[in-house]
């Protein structure tokens, strides 16, 4: 069994992923993989972007005997990446919220596109589009897994991914400030006849205030 501490063995199980987000390995993002991973909760085998490389890696990391991926998790190959048909996309911005790097530009009721170069092929796009405009195109060749990724292409998608968590958070705040800035308009707002001091009235008001702001957050998740 490695000896290496949980949190060095986390950080170097990420370093080993292939950073694409895809989700198919039935957690979040790369980074929670490599958590479940370090912790002993999750199996070296549910990377298909990292193919069968991948799992030498992660068994090379954790100690686990090789074995084949798991099917139940997809199956190995080329990298391939999105592609939108802009005479049908209706600009609704669904696939841009759901691309975990943030590489689609567009804005709402204008068309979208791909930047390529950015574009893990992780496939969450794909059912996010309410028109079906999206199409994946075989961008590896004979290639697949590792050899047809790069440490370079993971290392900007871990740094987009980690971007893109830090505007969504930026995001919430944002609206959490709007939100209390308005509750707090319309209690100051109110008549001086209406406005009523007793202590348990107000913790009823702040407690409606609270929870609005707890529904507004857990919607930004």
């Amino acid at each position: 069994m490695p000896t290496t501490p949980p949190d060095e063995l986390t950080r170097l199980i990420d370093a080993a992923l292939p950073q694409t987000q895809c989700t198919r390995c039935d957690y979040p993002d790369c980074a929670a993989y490599a958590r479940a991973l370090a912790r002993g909760e999750a199996g070296i085998d549910q990377c298909p972007p990292g193919g069968a490389e991948g799992v030498a890696r992660l068994a090379a990391l954790t100690g686990q005997p090789v074995r084949p991926l798991n099917p139940a998790h997809g199956s190995e190959g080329p990298l391939r990446l999105a592609v939108i048909d802009e005479a049908w996309c209706i600009g609704c911005t669904l696939c841009i919220k759901a691309c975990p790097v943030d590489c689609i530009v567009g804005a709402p009721k204008l068309m979208h596109t791909v930047v390529a170069a950015q574009c893990t092929g992780c496939e969450l796009c794909i059912p996010a589009c309410p028109v079906d405009c999206i199409a994946l195109v075989d961008a590896g060749g004979a290639r697949t897994g590792w050899a047809a990724w790069s440490p370079a292409q993971a290392a900007q998608a871990r740094e987009r991914h980690a971007f893109r968590a830090v505007r969504l958070e930026q995001a919430a705040r944002d609206n959490d400030a709007r939100l209390a800035a308005k509750a707090e308009a319309k209690l100051v707002d109110l008549p001086a006849h209406s406005r009523h001091t007793d202590p348990a009235v107000l913790d009823r008001k702040r407690a409606v205030i609270e929870a609005a702001l707890a529904r507004a957050r857990a919607r930004q998740r």
